[in-house]
C-alpha cells in the first residue's frame, strides 16, 4: 500500500485494523508529526515500513512492538532529536534501519539492544557530536554496517577511544569512517577524523603534562617563597628580642 504524497498529518487510531495481512506500507512525503502505538499495533505481517520525509518529532515507546516481522524501517528525513530506549522494542527481525537526515543529537545506550538481526544502520546527516561505545556494542548481530558521516563531531581523546573500540569489534563496521570530519575544536574543524585520531589522545596527554608541570612549579615556588618569608620573620623576631647593643651593660 502506497500512501505517499497525500498530505497526511496523522495515522488514524484504528488504521491497522483492516491491514493485518499487509507486508509493505509507504507513508513517505507526508506531514506526520508523531507516531503512536494504536496506529500500527495490528500489522503483525508487515515487513517494510516507509515513514521517510515527514515531520516526525516523537515516537511513543512501543509504537513498533507489534511488528515482529518487520525487516526494513525507513525514518530518514524527519525531525527526531533523541533516540530513546524502547523505540525499537521487539523488532528482533529488523535488518535495515534508516535514521539519516534527522536532528538526532543523542542516542540512549539501550536504544538498539533488541535489534538482533540488524545489518545496516544509517545515522548520517544528524547532529551527533559524540557517542557511547555501549550504544553499538549492544547490537548483537553477526555483522552490522553503520554510516555516520555528516555529523558535527567534537574530536577529542574520548571520541578517539570510542571509535577505536568500535573498530576493534569484529561484527561492527563503520563504512564511512574515512569520511567523518571534525566540527570542533576550531583548530581541527574540517579535518578528517582518520587523519587526527592518533594525535587526539597524545595532544590531551601533552596538555595534561604541561598543566601538571605548571602547577608543580607554582607549588614549589610558593613553598620556596613561604620558606624565605619564614626565615626573614624569624631573623626579625630574634633581632627584636635581642634589642640594640649597649656597651655600658658589660
Amino acid at each position: 500500500m502506497d500512501l505517499s504524497h497525500n498530505l497526511l498529518a496523522r495515522l488514524p487510531h484504528d488504521f491497522s485494523n483492516e491491514l493485518i495481512s499487509l507486508k509493505d506500507l509507504k507513508v513517505a512525503h507526508n506531514y506526520l508529526i508523531a507516531l503512536g502505538f494504536e496506529s500500527l499495533q495490528y500489522m503483525e505481517n508487515l515487513e517494510k515500513l516507509d515513514l521517510s520525509h515527514n515531520l516526525v518529532t516523537s515516537i511513543e515507546r512501543g509504537t513498533f512492538r507489534g511488528l515482529s516481522r518487520l525487516r526494513h524501517l525507513y525514518l530518514q528525513s524527519n525531525r527526531l532529536a533523541v533516540i530513546y530506549n524502547g523505540f525499537f522494542f521487539m523488532l528482533q527481525n529488523l535488518e535495515v534501519l534508516l535514521l539519516n537526515s534527522n536532528n538526532i543529537s543523542f542516542i540512549e545506550v539501550e536504544a538498539f539492544t533488541s535489534l538482533h538481526n540488524m545489518n545496516f544502520l544509517a545515522l548520517t546527516g544528524n547532529r551527533l557530536i559524540h557517542l557511547k561505545f555501549k550504544t553499538f556494542l549492544n547490537i548483537q548481530t553477526i555483522s552490522t554496517h553503520i554510516q555516520l558521516a555528516g555529523n558535527p563531531w567534537a574530536c577529542d581523546c574520548d571520541l578517539q577511544r570510542v571509535f577505536g573500540k568500535i573498530m576493534s569489534v569484529r561484527h561492527l563496521h563503520v563504512d564511512d569512517y574515512e569520511n567523518l570530519t571534525c566540527f570542533s575544536p576550531w583548530q581541527l574543524a574540517g579535518s578528517p577524523l582518520v587523519s587526527v585520531d592518533s594525535q587526539l589522545c597524545m595532544a590531551e596527554t601533552a596538555t595534561v603534562l604541561v598543566i601538571t608541570v605548571t602547577v608543580l612549579v607554582t607549588v614549589i615556588a610558593a613553598i620556596v617563597m613561604a620558606e624565605r618569608n619564614r626565615k626573614k620573620n624569624q631573623e626579625k623576631n630574634w633581632n627584636e628580642l635581642e634589642g640594640p647593643f649597649d656597651p655600658q651593660e658589660k
